[in-house]
């Protein structure tokens, strides 16, 4: 398996290659030269495995010769270990043809520990293999942040620099990061969006010096292992469902694309998913692209769903390189054209073929508080505002065709707990592993957005360590 750049001008690599690198030489993100294919009697002999032993038949094409079978093995089931629930992600029927999956049973109560759990171990994996060190830098819109220290904390061979966007995130968001008192977790508070903390981390991968010297690599799903860690979820849904026997549609809360392309992939790999919904808040560049074939800037503005509170999804980018034919020269030259212009339009026909797989749909913050109190009078359940505007959209969806539709439910409601409470009544309590978090002393710095600033500060703190 080898892998290559969206935008043509990097050199292929390795998946453990691919690991280390993040972001591609050129600026863009490595996908498959080709995607792997699972036949249906494949699937067929799959269904009633555990989701570990599902994960490593899943994603083991994707390593090549990389990693050893039994190792990942090994940390595939380390990995989810970690899970409080025995199903790993548990399936709820909210309706005769509506399923809620819930992905926030790991040990942050966020959908990114079914990624990140795995990837920080294969970091150590491939990192020990090398005889090297690393310098994470990633930002985050809430959840990332979080699951990727989890994954990263007290690692030997791993510096982990986190970037939030000060005062966008939720309280119990910021806690779970600047909480963790590891000496390798380092937490920036950023004066400024989530585009801007994500625009900081791709500069500083695109700054070859500073990359190369301090040996960057990514947590962010721009890293190819998060996209295919999260491919395995909705393989257990379509088998869950009848598969491949029977199609579905998903609905995903989206922000960086990434979760729902990852279920791109599995449609590539022989799923049969007949649509996927891509769910907004007020920040609805997404829902205007397959609405109108134009993207375009409007700025962020700050909700109730903050991990959605994104006008630049990076990992769309994966999905226009098929668009575009694989052709990374042109490509390159129109995302570059959008980071100048900041809009770009799609041919009718590269519109018309990203409508035969995704549609459109946004729900304001007055809609997202209507949801979570009607899903709760009706069910009893308590649903984050993310997971929230998944549903809705999918009981949207359910309503056309016989098809059943699997709204993805990404965080825990007491992430959220203020939100939950204005829409019901009732404050979601922390499991018990977490119910001191709001008493425990932080650790962050605040800092300007500026390139400059960054990266001068992960200097000082990585000088520090090497004379500590």
């Amino acid at each position: 398996m080898r892998y290559i750049s969206t935008r043509g001008a990097a050199p292929m690599l390795s998946f453990d290659e691919v690991l280390l690198a993040g972001l591609a030489s050129d600026g863009g993100l490595y996908v498959p030269e080709s995607w792997p294919q699972i036949s249906a009697a494949e699937m067929r002999r799959w269904r009633g495995l555990s989701y570990a032993d599902l994960a490593v038949r899943v994603m083991a094409p994707f390593l090549g010769d990389a990693v050893p079978l039994p190792a990942f093995e090994r940390m595939v089931r380390d990995a989810y270990g970690t899970f409080d629930h025995p199903a790993i992600v548990p399936m709820k029927q909210l309706g005769e043809r509506l399923w809620s999956m819930e992905l926030f049973h790991g040990p942050t109560l966020a959908f990114k520990d079914l990624a990140l759990q795995l990837v920080g171990r294969l970091y150590d994996h491939v990192l020990a293999s090398h005889n090297a060190r690393v310098t994470i830098v990633g930002a985050t819109s809430g959840d990332t942040g979080s699951a990727a220290i989890e994954a990263c904390r007290d690692r030997k061979s791993i510096e982990i620099f986190i970037l939030h966007p000060e005062g966008r995130v939720s309280p119990v968001q910021r806690r779970q990061m600047t909480t963790v008192p590891s000496k390798n977790v380092h937490n920036l508070a950023v004066q400024g969006s989530f585009d801007d903390c994500q625009d900081l981390v791709k500069a500083m991968f695109n700054d070859r010096a500073f990359r190369e010297t301090y040996k960057l690599g990514a947590v962010n799903s721009i890293n190819w292992a998060r996209i295919m860690a999260q491919i395995v979820y909705y393989v257990r849904a379509g088998l869950e469902l009848g598969a491949p026997d029977r199609a579905l549609r998903f609905a995903v809360p989206t922000g960086n694309f990434g979760n729902v392309y990852a279920g791109y992939v599995a449609r590539q790999m022989g799923l049969p998913i007949e649509k996927f919904v891509v769910a907004s808040n007020r920040n609805d560049i997404l829902t205007r692209l397959f609405e109108t074939g134009t993207m375009e800037i409007h700025g962020v503005e700050p909700s109730l769903s903050p991990s959605m509170d994104i006008q630049v999804s990076s990992n769309l980018e994966r999905l226009l390189f098929d668009l575009y034919g694989r052709d990374g020269k042109a490509l390159a030259a129109e995302m570059e054209g959008f980071r100048k212009g900041k809009s770009m339009s799609l041919s009718p026909a590269r519109h018309k073929a990203a409508l035969e797989w995704f549609q459109g749909f946004r729900l304001s913050d007055e809609g997202t508080l209507a949801e979570i109190g009607r899903l709760h009078r009706l069910t009893g359940e308590l649903i984050d505002p993310h997971s929230a505007i998944g549903i809705a959209a999918a009981a949207e969806a359910a309503k056309a065709g016989d098809t059943p539709v699997v709204a993805l439910a990404t965080a825990h409601p007491a992430k959220f707990a203020e939100a939950v409470k204005r829409a019901t009544g009732i404050e979601p309590a922390l499991p018990p592993a977490l119910a001191d978090l709001m008493t425990r002393p932080e650790r962050l710095e605040r800092l300007p957005n500026d390139l400059n600033a960054i990266e001068a500060h992960i200097k000082q703190r990585l000088a520090e360590e090497v004379h500590a």
